[in-house]
């Protein structure tokens, strides 16, 4: 009986120190739900062999692929990366844990102007900015001498089937409201007519729709406008195709964006994701990030030390629209996309 006992007594140590060093290991890393290729692997690594933390990482190429995966009880992510509509939505429905600011000493670094358009959270009590951009138009100049540095230009018939605008219902109604003038959340069935009319006769003279591979395709030369992001098209060009590249926010219909790292509910490693925030936001760190990807800096330390120059200012964004949950208008406007995408 006693052997008994003592072998039922090693298991049950055994079970324990397994536990125990299970226990251990998990709190040595972190889950990362990230858009494709928007960390630098030199800031993972580096974070890493500071904290000793291991970073382990899943990828999504939309906020609506993110959302529905979290929303159908996906859960074991420790920080995601949503855009700010998708930041208002998930607050509303009570899908974020709320941060410990404490925790995060270096977001007094953050651009407090960057800041105050988050004003669904405006004391950032569930969202830590991450990075901030616009939606521009790229034109290679050396095929395309003469256009019209707005919208405008995708009406141009002779740039048929060598333009692309981004797969993105948001960007691009949103693009043809503000470029009419009406309302960019707007749900009134006129303005909706007029922006679907205005986006048609883009798409008489787009190629396709493209959020994909429009960085590719302005590179090999089978797109010579393209709707999109810079940081996605200067990462794919030549040194001399840069030189021949015209990057232009539009006066009329520009929007930008700013994606928040958010600590979704049951997330197991709080404590981790906080250490990882704060050192995002290190300035040194932050700097390497924006040399990546040569975007506006938010945080106002790293731009101090950055060794790149953005294509636009912060200042410059003031005339972008940031997009923001629709509420009751989202309905219409996945309506009418669904109209364009469809029709001939």
């Amino acid at each position: 009986m006693k052997k008994i006992l003592f072998f039922l007594a090693l298991v049950l140590a055994f079970t324990a120190c397994g536990k125990k060093a299970e226990t251990q290991e998990d709190s040595k890393v972190l889950y990362l739900f990230n858009w494709s290729d928007y960390m630098p692997e030199e800031v993972l690594q580096n974070f890493e062999k500071e904290t000793g933390i291991k970073v382990i990482l899943d990828l999504y190429s939309s906020n609506e692929e993110m959302y529905t995966k979290i929303a159908a009880g996906s859960t074991g992510y420790d920080i995601i990366f949503p855009s700010a509509d998708y930041q208002e939505i998930m607050i509303k429905q009570e899908m974020l844990e709320k941060i410990d600011k404490t925790k995060i000493p270096n977001i007094s670094e953050l651009n407090k102007e960057m800041v105050a358009k988050l004003d669904f959270d405006p004391n950032l009590d569930y969202v830590i900015p991450y990075a901030m951009g616009a939606v521009g138009v790229a034109v290679n100049k050396a095929k395309v001498p003469n256009y019209d540095r707005s919208y405008k230009i995708f009406e141009d018939s002779n740039l048929k089937g060598k333009m692309t605008l981004l797969n993105d219902s948001r960007q691009v109604i949103t693009s043809a409201l503000t470029y009419n003038g009406l309302n960019p959340t707007s749900k009134d069935p006129a303005d909706l007519a007029k922006a679907k009319e205005t986006i048609m006769k883009w798409k008489s003279n787009i190629l396709k729709f493209d959020s994909e591979s429009f960085g590719k395709g302005y590179a090999n030369d089978e797109y010579l406008v393209v709707q999109g992001y810079f940081e996605n098209i200067s990462a794919q060009i030549t040194e001399e195709q840069r030189k021949n590249m015209d990057f232009f926010i539009p006066e009329k219909g520009a929007t930008m964006y700013i994606d928040s790292m958010v600590i979704p509910k049951g997330a197991k490693n709080i404590e981790n994701a906080y250490i990882f925030m704060n050192y995002i936001h290190k300035p040194e760190v932050y700097a390497k990030i924006v040399d990546y990807f040569e975007i506006p800096s938010i945080n106002d330390g790293a731009e101090k030390v950055r060794k790149t120059k953005a294509p636009y200012t912060l200042s410059e964004l003031n005339k972008t629209t940031l997009l923001k949950d629709l509420g009751s208008a989202l309905e219409k406007h996945n309506y009418i996309w669904n109209e364009i995408k469809s029709s001939n």
